[in-house]
């Protein structure tokens, strides 16, 4: 079974049921969204009726609820403690986040480790985890930590960094891995190897923790460390490439979430992108054609 589809929006009047047309729009099959805006703290109630209205379109358009996927925001850091009340800032806020995924029904929350901004990376991975300790269980929500370019200061660019975070996890139960193709191709891990890279992910922290894969394309040669997304089969890691990763019989439970620019700032490429992948094929027109419909 292909699950794949791509960021939605929710917005305030429509909510839940908003970003499920909006999924449907673009012939995908699950989907992944921001509670609210990723870079401030403004939240509004979930709305109950609205809830219950995107569960039945998507029983009716047989989208399996268990692979839609919330983001938490950016601006949740748990690796920084410098300030002590920035980091139970951030404890509380992704509490909030995952209350917001229980009310909505979700069981997967995707996050970004964080940033060590100069602390190093020993003391970010204990903050994280000890972050995390102090959420997890709490709510029937997983949160699967991000594989990041390791630009500036990130944590989570390799997978031993990954793994030391998800040991000293009290909760494993709870506890999963997103990965992001950009971001490993940027990261130094040649995603043409993709199932030597399985191995070893298999190997360290076990392939049953992947509950969420982003697929993009990456601007960046390998290894860059720089965090450039690019439309599907229009960068350095390749449209037949990608497309193995979507098809990797391995991860063929796991959902295939679109980060890919919009075309000129402005216009959603994923329901061409969507095409793209269902066919197997690669239209080298399809940024043209996307502004030729405009």
């Amino acid at each position: 079974m292909l699950y794949i589809g791509s960021h939605v929006g929710f917005k305030k009047d429509s909510q839940l049921l908003g970003s499920v047309r909006e999924a449907l729009s673009y012939g995908a099959n699950t989907f992944m969204f921001y509670t609210g805006a990723p870079q401030n703290t403004n939240r509004y109630p979930i709305l109950d009726s609205l809830t219950l209205e995107a569960m039945n379109l998507m029983k009716e358009n047989g989208i399996d609820y268990s692979k839609v996927v919330v983001h938490a925001p950016y601006i949740i850091n748990l690796a920084n403690d410098k300030d002590p009340d920035k980091f139970i800032f951030s404890v509380r806020f992704l509490q909030e986040e995952l209350e917001r995924c229980e009310l909505l029904g979700i069981k997967s929350l995707v996050l970004h480790p964080g940033s060590h901004v100069g602390l190093g990376l020993d003391t970010a991975i204990s903050n994280i985890a000890k972050g995390l300790n102090m959420i997890l269980g709490t709510h029937d929500v997983k949160i699967l930590l991000e594989t990041m370019a390791g630009k500036g200061t990130e944590v989570g660019s390799s997978l031993e960094e990954i793994k030391r975070i998800i040991d000293l996890v009290d909760d494993k139960s709870h506890i999963g891995v997103c990965l992001d193709t950009c971001h490993l191709n940027d990261a130094g891990y040649d995603v043409k190897t993709f199932d030597s890279f399985l191995d070893r992910f298999d190997s360290l922290i076990g392939i049953d923790k992947i509950g969420c894969i982003h697929i993009n394309d990456s601007k960046n040669t390998l290894g860059a460390h720089k965090d450039r997304h690019e439309n599907f089969g229009f960068g350095t890691i390749g449209f037949d490439t990608l497309v193995s990763v979507v098809y990797n019989e391995r991860l063929s439970q796991v959902p295939k979430i679109l980060e890919t620019p919009y075309v000129d700032r402005e216009y959603p490429p994923y329901k061409y992108e969507i095409e793209m992948i269902k066919n197997k094929t690669f239209d080298t027109q399809l940024i043209e054609k996307i502004k030729e419909q405009i």
